[in-house]
């Protein structure tokens, strides 16, 4: 499947692109505010390291939701 342009994609196409889009930034910003005000002991690792992480794509929030955050105590 060739990739296609914008102008190319139908108004369904073009909103659906734009969902997930918003989606996956708000899961970022999400999980960078919850980093940051987390106090380091309760992070699995670095938090410089997870920052980063979290700037993968979909993986990224993912992983810092699933294996960076320890348990509440």
């Amino acid at each position: 499947m060739a990739a296609r342009s914008w102008s190319e994609l139908s108004t369904t196409q073009r909103r659906a692109v734009t969902a997930l889009g918003v989606a996956e930034v708000a899961l970022a910003v999400t999980a960078w505010v919850d980093l940051a005000r987390r106090p380091a002991r309760a992070v699995a690792g670095s938090k410089t390291r997870w920052a980063g992480v979290i700037a993968i794509s979909w993986v990224g929030p993912i992983l810092y939701f699933t294996r960076g955050r320890l348990p509440r105590t």
